[in-house]
Formats: C-alpha cells, sequence, structure tokens
C-alpha cells in the first residue's frame, strides 16, 4: 500500500484509506482513479517497463508452470500446476529476496513474468503481511480453514438442522408419519454423502502429499478451482435436499388426501414455502456447479466466466440466508409463545411473512455483486431498491413474536408498560436462547441494510463489516436459536431429560456475549477501513483510523480474540450437555403439544 501510494501519490484520485479498501475497477476507471497508466495489452505492459528500466531491446521470457520452477502462496494453486519444480512458500515472498532474484507469483494454467516488469509491477502491487500474534494456522493452511468453516457451518451445519427440524414439524403438525421411510433414509444417505465428499476434498488441503484442495471459500465461484471431488459432493448435496422437499411435499400431499376440507397447518405451511424457496435458489448454484465449474475442474472446458459463475452463486447466496433463518422463524412463532405461556398472535400474518420471503429474497442476490464491473449500474440500483422490501417481512416477524411473548407474560400476570417483561421464563434455556438470537438479528437487519445500500456498501464491501454481519444472522439468529430449540426440542424426541439446564442456561448467555464483542469489533474494524478473509492483516506504515473514540486495531483485535474464545466455550459447553444428556435415564411426561394461533 505504502509504495503505491508513494510512488502514484501525485496521480491518484483516491485517498489512501480508499485505497486500503483493495476496491475493484476497469480499465478505463483505474486509468481515471491513478491506478494506471494506460489501457493495453501485455505487449505495452512490457514496452513501458522495459522503458522505465532503461532497456532498448529486453529479453522477454514467458514462464509457464511445466517450463520452470514456480512459487505459489496458495495450495489449491500449488497443486493445480504442472510445474517440473514447484514450491509452496509464505507471504514473505511477496517482498522479495536479499539476491534481488524476481519472485514469480504463478497462477493455474498460466502467467507472465520478465525481469523488466518487476519494475513497474511493485508500484501496483499491495503488499499483505500477517502479524505473528497466536499464529495457530500456518498461512499457506489460512484459506483451507476458512473454506471449511463457511462450509461445514453456514452450508452444513443450518441445511442438516434444517431437514431434521422441518421433518418433525411436518409429521408433528400433519399428525401422520412420512409416506415412505425408505425414501427418507435414502435423500439423508445422499446428503450425508455428498458433504462427506465435499469435506474430505477441503481437509486434503492440510496434506500437502494429497494432489487434492479445494481452497475456494463458502463462495466458491471461478476464478478459484477446487478439486472436482468438492464440487460433485456439493452437486450430491444438493440432489439430496431437493429429494428432502420431495418426500415433504408427497407426505402432504397424501395428507391432504385423507383432509380435503382443512387447512394447511401452520408449520407445514413454514415448511412447503420454505423449500419451494430452496428449489428456485438452488437451482441456479446446481447449475453453475453442473455446467460450468464441475466440467471445468475436470478438464472437460478450459475456462469459465467468472462474472457468470458469481452471478448464479448470489442468486442462490442471498435466499441461503433466509433458508438458514426459516427454521429460526418456525421456531419463532410456534414454539417460543408456547414457552412465553401463550400463544401466536396471528396466524395469517405468519403466514404473510413466509410468502413474502419466497417472493422477495430470490431476485437480489446482485446486491452481492455492487463492485463487480460486469454489471449494470442501473440493474444494481434495481437490485437495491428490491433488497429494501426484505425489511417489511423481518418487520412483520418483531411485531408478531413480540405480541406472542408478550401476550404469553401478561398470561402469566404480567402488567405495566415493560413490567410483563419480568414475568417471562428467563431461566429457561430455550426461551432465554431464542429471545437473545431475535435480538441480535434486529442488529443484523441494521448492518444488512448497510450492505444492501450501494453508496455505503462500496465503503465496507470488502472489509470485516461483512463477516460481522454474517456472524449475527447465521452465526445468532439461526445458531443459537438452533441450540435453543433443542433444549426443547431434546426432552421430547428422546423422552430424556437436559443433563443441565443451568449449564445450557449458561451456554445461551455466553454465547449472546461472545458474539456481541466479536461482531461488534468486526463492525468497527470494517469502518475502519480492515479487510476481510485476510489472517491478521497490517499494512506497512499504514495505521487504520479509529471510528469510534479511542479504539484502535488493538482494541479490535482483542476484542475478537476475546468473543470468539467465549464463543468456543459456549460451544464446547452445548455439546458436551447434550452429550451428557444421552445418559439421563429414559421417562415419559415430556410431550408438549402446541396451542393454535389467537
Amino acid at each position: 500500500l505504502s509504495a503505491v501510494y508513494d510512488h502514484r501519490e501525485e496521480r491518484l484520485a483516491l485517498e489512501r484509506s480508499e485505497l486500503a479498501n483493495a476496491g475493484t475497477y476497469t480499465g478505463i476507471n483505474a486509468v481515471e482513479n491513478g491506478l494506471a497508466d494506460e489501457v493495453g495489452g501485455r505487449e505495452r505492459a512490457v514496452s513501458a517497463a522495459a522503458s522505465k528500466a532503461g532497456l532498448d531491446q529486453p529479453e522477454v521470457v514467458v514462464m509457464r508452470p511445466n517450463d520452470a520452477q514456480a512459487t505459489f502462496l496458495m495450495r489449491s494453486t500449488y497443486l493445480a500446476s504442472d510445474a517440473a519444480e514447484r514450491e509452496l512458500t509464505d507471504a514473505e515472498t511477496l517482498r522479495g529476496g536479499a539476491s534481488g532474484v524476481p519472485n514469480y507469483l504463478m497462477v493455474p494454467r498460466a502467467a507472465v513474468a520478465t525481469d523488466a516488469t518487476v519494475v513497474s509491477g511493485r508500484e501496483a502491487t499491495e503488499t499483505l503481511d500477517r502479524t505473528d500474534v497466536a499464529r495457530i494456522i500456518p498461512s499457506t493452511d489460512y484459506y483451507t480453514v476458512l473454506t471449511a468453516h463457511g462450509v461445514f457451518l453456514a452450508i452444513s451445519f443450518t441445511t442438516f438442522f434444517l431437514v431434521g427440524l422441518f421433518t418433525w414439524a411436518l409429521v408433528r403438525s400433519l399428525d401422520r408419519p412420512l409416506v415412505d421411510m425408505r425414501i427418507t433414509w435414502t435423500w439423508y444417505a445422499i446428503m450425508a454423502t455428498g458433504m462427506t465428499m465435499t469435506g474430505v476434498a477441503i481437509l486434503a488441503g492440510f496434506v500437502t502429499a494429497l494432489d487434492m484442495s479445494a481452497d475456494v471459500l463458502f463462495t466458491f465461484y471461478a476464478p478459484l478451482q477446487a478439486h472436482p471431488l468438492f464440487y460433485a459432493g456439493l452437486a450430491g448435496f444438493i440432489v439430496g435436499s431437493w429429494i428432502a422437499g420431495a418426500d415433504w411435499f408427497r407426505t402432504f400431499l397424501a395428507w391432504k388426501d385423507e383432509h380435503p376440507d382443512e387447512r394447511i397447518p401452520l408449520q407445514t405451511f413454514m415448511v412447503l414455502v420454505t423449500m419451494a424457496m430452496w428449489y428456485i435458489a438452488s437451482s441456479a448454484v446446481a447449475a453453475s456447479v453442473l455446467l460450468f465449474l464441475l466440467p471445468w475442474s475436470l478438464g472437460f472446458i478450459d475456462q469459465v466466466n467468472p462474472t457468470l459463475t458469481r452471478t448464479l452463486f448470489w442468486f442462490f447466496g442471498h435466499p441461503v440466508v433466509y433458508f438458514w433463518l426459516m427454521p429460526a422463524y418456525l421456531l419463532w412463532y410456534t414454539v417460543l409463545p408456547k414457552i412465553a405461556g401463550g400463544r401466536l398472535f396471528s396466524d395469517p400474518l405468519a403466514r404473510v411473512v413466509f410468502v413474502l420471503f419466497l417472493l422477495l429474497s430470490t431476485p437480489v442476490g446482485i446486491h452481492h455483486q455492487y463492485l463487480d464491473p460486469g454489471i449494470a449500474e442501473g440493474f444494481k440500483f434495481i437490485s437495491m431498491t428490491n433488497t429494501m422490501f426484505l425489511l417489511l417481512p423481518s418487520l412483520l416477524t418483531a411485531f408478531t413474536v413480540v405480541a406472542s411473548v408478550e401476550y404469553g407474560a401478561r398470561q402469566r400476570g404480567g402488567t405495566g408498560l415493560l413490567g410483563w417483561l419480568t414475568d417471562l421464563p428467563w431461566r429457561d434455556p430455550a426461551f432465554t436462547g431464542m429471545m437473545l438470537a431475535g435480538l441480535m438479528f434486529a442488529a443484523g437487519g441494521f448492518s444488512g441494510m448497510v450492505n444492501a445500500g450501494m453508496n455505503i456498501n462500496y465503503l465496507i464491501h470488502n472489509t470485516i463489516w461483512v463477516p460481522g454481519h454474517f456472524h449475527l444472522t447465521v452465526g445468532t439468529a439461526s445458531a443459537l436459536t438452533f441450540m435453543a430449540g433443542t433444549y426443547w426440542l431434546w426432552p421430547q424426541l428422546t423422552n430424556r431429560d437436559l443433563f443441565s439446564r443451568p449449564i445450557a442456561l449458561a451456554q445461551v448467555i455466553i454465547w449472546f456475549g461472545g458474539m456481541v464483542l466479536m461482531s461488534n469489533a468486526m463492525h468497527i474494524g470494517g469502518l475502519s477501513g480492515i479487510p476481510r478473509r485476510t489472517a491478521e492483516p497490517q499494512y506497512a506504515q499504514f495505521e487504520f483510523e479509529p471510528v469510534f473514540g479511542v479504539i484502535g486495531i488493538s482494541e479490535i483485535r482483542l476484542q475478537i480474540a476475546v468473543g470468539g474464545t467465549l464463543l468456543f466455550v459456549s460451544a464446547m459447553l452445548f455439546l458436551a450437555n447434550i452429550g451428557l444428556s444421552w445418559g439421563q435415564p429414559k421417562r415419559s411426561g415430556f410431550g408438549q403439544t402446541l396451542p393454535p394461533a389467537l
């Protein structure tokens, strides 16, 4: 960053803080803001570099992976190379060695470098360094870890909980078993096998001796390429989820034949509407995987269009946020009022909310691509407008759930404008966990409005504000609700009591506290310009400017570290509590019915 700013300061039309955000620009825009001298091809770049280096007739050497030694920072590109001599290194390579010999950073298929281009290339290279504070994972494994974190938690954990919860909700609300359990076990086996294949491809990245990796992050679109096993596993996982939806629709139709004049139960309605949204959204990512990414990784096609694969992913990627949230909404609407001592405030309003999510969530994924130069600004504006309409079902949910909880509190004897809050069952870990998750979801809604706005999105798009937002939604609104819901469901499904309700209550509170610290620091750090998807980033001779009081980078990093530690402790408490609950004696009397809405 400092090298670029020092050499191009007079020509730059960008402030230093804007440059630190690592924006994406077209060639023409890069010339206009001073990041590039002119638009041209490789020959023009070589000529300009030779002129700067004072070389009249430079010798141009094209380095290809199978012709010379290649050095890599990412294991996925290292494994994809056909170079006779290849080396996996760390970020120190970007600085160059004391010998002065140029270092070549190779990418799959081909890379071009010459002695002359290194001279001008250093002017346009942003060098990333990582600190050595509590370095547990080496930099070469960072993106393997990040991919595993996203795929295992944001896709696997959420979806497997969803199919389990939705199967329970469908069977309970229809008061009948699934049509054919062999079909049910089939789709479960397909999903489990697919995710296992994907997981093997990811975890193989930790073993250099294996010619397999998938360091493509949760988003997994081009130009990053994974091993074919990764894409094949994802395809199987998606197909399994489709069969699950068909299984649920089939069971509903069988119930409808038996009850032609009855209204579809609320929980079943929620399940089927959510699956309709999933079919629409996942069709895009399935097309991306089956038509482009998998054939590309197998070598059947030479290249794919990165903008197309990004657009197909985000057509899926935004609705999948609500696919994560719909199980939480189901619990908030149907279980939380019961625990509070009341009943749902409005059944029709709950149905309207789910229909609105179906209609509004699928056409807005472009707002994740505001910085993509290949998409027209006018279309981005339309997407932004549509995204803002999603506030409506969220606000309706806040009103309905709070009204239902208040009704339950007043049924318990609560009085006064706010006095009824003290009559709620705060000692129940299921209730407290869901309420705290809903509170954090409200905060996530506010940060989501920033993400959805074109102008302010440019400020935070490439910063840790974004993972801060997602840890409020999927990391708390969904995950904490899932854990709290498990505390309520466990006795009814197993006829065993929880091992310790006090531990369960402490666990949900610790999760909430850890996420408050971590997510808050991420949002503040994002406003300060700290980039995302980098491990412990710092820029030479650059200080991130605090945006709130005297909170600096050290305090932000400390908050994230403490918050993450608390989240880990909370997760271990949850797993231990549920594991020990298996040893509780079986007994009857745990079954509870869910009352109808008002």
